[in-house]
């Protein structure tokens, strides 16, 4: 891994391992274990080519608070998976599965799909070793891409933003960044909840209609063709400009970081829910603030699929894992901002508070001798 000389920077919270490994020639893995203090730490595998330790660690720390916040028993950890150039085309069974034997004495990690892994991989994971989530449903799964299971939490995140008068839902114009599993059934749901979707974009293009686009049909399109620039119920946009089109509703659903100190200036929506994992900088953020335009953190507003996760773990299925997200972000959406309008803080800043009141009450309760 490039940054296997980088020095760790150690809080309160965390990290309580780090591990690299060499499972098989030719493929680098690392997992940060940030903090077990709820329980053992739920957390995807992220397998792209340029997937590094600091990210991944990032990562992580998102999960302890993302898993807190939701009031889960279980704390934050990563994984992530680089292979060299000749291997990395897509998940491989032989790939996964020496990777599964290398965490196998883990046992503080439970792993999860994430970009660049499914629930085929898991399927994998999980024979070798007995531990992972996201599984099949052939397998007591409950498949979250599939299903939805985070776009539906970021729906939840806005229907609660209007319960609270922050957000007029009905008639919202709506831009996706990263029409994915993620992004797409956000797009679907926030559409049957009255929003008008505006603009999508995926990895190779982008499509607008100021009127709105025809979700639906927008989504058969995707999985039929692949790319949405190419259909016809819009026009063909500039990929990376749609993040700043004029817009009720933001949802930043794909790498990293697509939101910086570089473009969060010419921003312009009233609200942003996080569907990607760490999609703005904390400059970013900042910039957000100083402007009025509520940004809601990765740990509130795309908690869905590891809430999803967690009922799957705990032995339960779809009805009650739709319904405990419902409830969770429901809940952690409101306290967030009634916070933020009490004490006028930075929404990531109010979002980290609650889940380390959590933390620390979990504390408490561990050794400490």
């Amino acid at each position: 891994m490039r940054e296997i000389e980088a020095a760790w920077q150690a809080d309160e919270l965390g990290p309580v391992e780090v591990v690299f490994l060499r499972p098989m020639p030719r493929m680098e893995a690392v997992v940060v274990l940030d903090n077990l203090a709820l329980g053992p730490a739920i957390g995807g595998v992220r397998l792209t080519p340029t997937v590094t330790a600091a990210e991944v660690a990032r990562l992580a720390r998102a999960m302890t608070i993302k898993n807190a916040a939701a009031g889960l028993p279980h704390g934050g950890g990563k994984a992530g998976i680089m292979l060299a150039p000749s291997l990395a085309q897509a998940p491989r069974e032989r790939e996964m599965r020496a990777f599964a034997r290398a965490i196998e004495h883990l046992t503080g990690y439970i792993p999860g799909p994430d970009m660049g892994t499914d629930e085929s991989c898991m399927a994998v994971v999980h024979d070798e070793i007995g531990r992972a989530v996201g599984l099949p449903a052939v397998l007591g799964g409950i498949p979250l891409d599939e299903l939805g299971a985070t776009g539906y939490g970021l729906a939840c995140c806005a229907s609660a933003l209007a319960e609270a008068k922050v957000l007029e839902l009905e008639g919202a114009r709506v831009v996706v960044q990263g029409f994915g599993a993620v992004g797409m059934h956000a797009a679907l749901e926030l559409r049957r909840r009255g929003a008008v979707v505006v603009a999508v974009s995926d990895s190779r293009g982008a499509v607008r209609r100021d009127d709105g686009l025809d979700v639906a049909e927008l989504a058969a399109f995707k999985r039929a063709r692949g790319l949405v620039a190419e259909f016809p119920g819009g026009d063909a946009a500039a990929r990376d400009e749609i993040v700043t089109l004029p817009c009720e509703v933001l949802v930043p659903a794909a790498q990293p970081d697509v939101l910086t100190g570089d473009n969060a200036g010419r921003v312009r929506a009233e609200v942003i829910l996080q569907g990607a994992n760490i999609p703005a900088t904390a400059e970013a953020e900042e910039i957000f603030h100083r402007l009025g335009i509520l940004s809601v953190p990765d740990v509130i507003a795309n908690a869905g699929g590891v809430i999803c996760a967690a009922v799957e773990y705990a032995g339960g299925g779809r009805e009650r894992a739709f319904a405990a997200i419902e409830e969770k972000i429901g809940a952690n959406t409101a306290e967030l901002a009634d916070r933020i309008a009490r004490t006028g803080d930075l929404p990531r800043r109010a979002a980290t508070e609650m889940a380390l009141s959590r933390i620390r009450a979990a504390q408490a309760y561990r050794r400490r001798f």
